[in-house]
């Protein structure tokens, strides 16, 4: 789904009031019914962090503001960007500024704010998790857990809080997972993904160090150790040594981050980064009234 796509489906649960038979069809205009009593009139305003963390939506900000002045068929506000995207930002930095017709800007207020808070909250996190193994080699990776509709805007915010992404969808990687194994043996699934052309990344996942063995013979691309111990992983470690990349899954937290990238892994995939991340703070201020 495109950033356009999701921006319109926004702005339709905010502004757009569901038709039913009994409605005169006149149907899909936009309504504000609280923004349309105030008066209208040029603003300037601030957009504001009021936490600290790393920032996300120069491009979505601007594009939400347009969207929503087509809607009501008025002019478009500019958002003028003092700060990009993977930018950190500490608490009262000012972000932006926005200038335009007061309504416009209430009526796009929400759905802006919606959709950059939560993308500078996946950066923020990001950088906590990137900032916490930068001693180490290890990488911290996102997964496929991630918003319906919003998984390339979210893999983004990761990139932009220091990290890189998994794969992106089902397509551009092979990732031979424990339920694939209950029907299939390793080395069969191996051989056929193997003959696919194009040829893809091909990782498998293991549960124990007798199934690491068995894709260390199958020499595959990465491998994939899930929810092991820290004890465990650094054995994997100590019998690849260096023949083959690692990646860690399952069971990751900040409690034991350290420990897991100390290890030596190269890799280490965190859901939370994107299913269980908090909003950064952020917020409009308006001129005093």
């Amino acid at each position: 789904m495109t950033l356009l796509s999701i921006i319109n489906l926004a702005l339709d649960e905010d502004l757009i009031e569901p038709t039913s038979p009994s409605h005169d069809p006149g149907g899909d205009r936009a309504v504000d019914l609280t923004g349309s009593l105030v008066e209208q009139r040029i603003i300037q305003l601030d957009l504001v962090a009021r936490a600290p963390g790393v920032f996300v939506g120069e491009t979505v900000a601007p594009l939400v503001l347009a969207q929503t002045a087509a809607r009501f068929d008025r002019p478009h506000p500019t958002f003028s960007a003092i700060i990009t995207d993977g930018a950190r930002v500490e608490a009262n930095t000012t972000i932006a500024s926005i200038r335009g017709e007061l309504r416009t800007v209430l009526a796009a207020e929400r759905t802006m704010l919606n959709l950059i808070c939560h993308l500078s909250g996946v950066a923020t996190m990001t950088r906590t998790y990137v900032d916490m193994v930068a001693h180490t080699s290890a990488i911290i990776r996102d997964t496929r857990k991630t918003t319906p509709g919003l998984r390339a805007q979210e893999k983004y915010a990761v990139r932009c809080g220091g990290g890189e992404n998994h794969r992106l969808g089902l397509w551009d990687a092979f990732l031979i997972k424990d339920n694939h194994l209950a029907f299939s043996s390793m080395q069969d699934l191996v051989a056929r993904a193997r003959g696919h052309q194009p040829p893809r990344p091909l990782e498998v996942e293991v549960d124990n160090l007798d199934q690491l063995e068995q894709a260390l013979e199958l020499e595959v691309d990465l491998i994939l150790l899930d929810n092991m111990r820290v004890a465990a992983i650094k054995e994997a470690v100590e019998r690849v040594a260096g023949r083959c990349r690692l990646e860690v899954s399952g069971g990751v937290g900040l409690y034991n981050l350290q420990a897991i990238a100390e290890t030596g892994v190269d890799y280490i995939s965190v859901g939370a980064l994107t299913h269980s991340c908090p909003i950064l703070d952020l917020g409009l201020d308006y001129p005093q009234v």
